[in-house]
């Protein structure tokens, strides 16, 4: 059985990112410029990051609910679904989002030269929804002033924590992604003191050191977004939010992206922020943060993209889906909505 190569979930992060959402434009047209691109988009990532072998180029694809259906029909990964809205004490929103581009480098210029590459491929087939150019922010803190990021999982946990395994076999090796941005009230924000801004977070602002759990509120947000299985084993997701901004529209955020091998796993840590564990002990941290949009997307491995077969158009509706066999031949995750035709 060929090796199954992961998308780059874990790259190291990045001092700068660009994250494209996009929605797939009506028409079988745009579901072969998709599909085209799919087994393309590895090449021209290594074009452009040869030019600096040092800049870290990286891009994780990721597909929603509705456009798997349309691109690669069935099977389908076994959790991916729209992105699950929230009604708490605060509002977490859905938002429209087919596809997803995570570019990661440590020059924005990369970073931009792969945006532009990869819409001046499939740009006539898809219409950009969002488009955020991140940033770290000195000591890889955010605009609120505290460290982003501290206990992301590491390593072989790293892979555990965000890599599909048993669970789903014909798409092991795969991941979903939630993604969120938020606004910040910075005023509003700055003029709560300092200590009461650290049990919001539960660390220490200048330092980065956890609260005690004698000290540190139930409400906290670093409280609030560490959960269990039934056996008392702490669930992790990799989390690679970034600082954006507009001076000259008063905009300043977070872009929240986090990978995990189940969206439950980060959709329990959300209910816990917007609902409250228990209900009505939420994030405080949203008294200052307003979510923006929220989107699900599932990470298919390196190799179901590079295996991706252009659909066949002949004119009727729906050409391009009727491309699959009906029984789509699967070893591990290649060939899984290849949609290729046997001899």
């Amino acid at each position: 059985m060929e090796a199954i190569e992961s998308q780059p979930v874990a790259a190291r992060l990045s001092r700068s990112a660009i994250f494209l959402v996009a929605t797939l434009n009506e028409g079988a047209q745009s579901v072969q410029a998709v599909r085209e691109f799919c087994a393309d988009m590895a090449a021209i990532v290594r074009a452009i990051g040869f030019r600096d072998p040092d800049g870290g180029l990286s891009c994780v694809t990721g597909f929603g609910s509705d456009a798997w259906d349309r691109l690669f029909g069935a099977p389908r990964p076994r959790e991916l679904h729209p992105f699950r809205e929230i009604h708490g004490v605060h509002h977490a929103v859905s938002t429209p989002g087919d596809l997803l581009f995570h570019i990661r480098a440590r020059r924005m210029d990369l970073c931009f030269e792969l945006a532009a590459q990869i819409m001046a491929r499939i740009g006539a087939a898809v219409t950009v929804v969002d488009e955020t150019h991140g940033f770290k922010y000195f000591d890889d803190r955010d605009l609120m002033g505290f460290v982003d990021g501290t206990e992301n999982p590491v390593g072989r946990a790293c892979a555990e924590a965000t890599l599909i395994g048993d669970e789903d076999p014909l798409f092991a090796g795969g991941s979903y992604v939630i993604v969120q941005k938020y606004l910040h009230d910075l005023p509003k924000w700055e003029a709560v003191p300092v200590e009461q801004q650290e049990g919001f977070v539960g660390r220490r602002k200048l330092s980065d050191i956890e609260l005690p759990d004698g000290v540190k509120p139930s409400f906290a947000h670093n409280a609030l977004t560490v959960i269990h299985d039934e056996n008392g084993n702490q669930l992790d997701i990799l989390r690679d939010n970034m600082p954006f901004g507009a001076i000259g529209k008063g905009e300043f955020g977070t872009y929240f992206i986090g990978y995990a091998r189940s969206p439950s796993r980060t959709e329990r840590m959300l209910d816990n922020m917007f609902i409250g564990h228990p209900p009505g002990n939420y994030d405080r941290l949203l008294n200052f943060s307003r979510a923006v949009t929220g989107s699900l997307f599932f990470v298919p491995t390196q190799t179901f993209l590079d295996d991706v077969a252009p659909a066949r158009i002949d004119g009727g509706p729906g050409a391009a889906a009727a491309a699959a066999p009906a029984a789509p031949v699967a070893h591990g995750s290649l060939g899984i909505g290849s949609l290729k035709e046997e001899d």
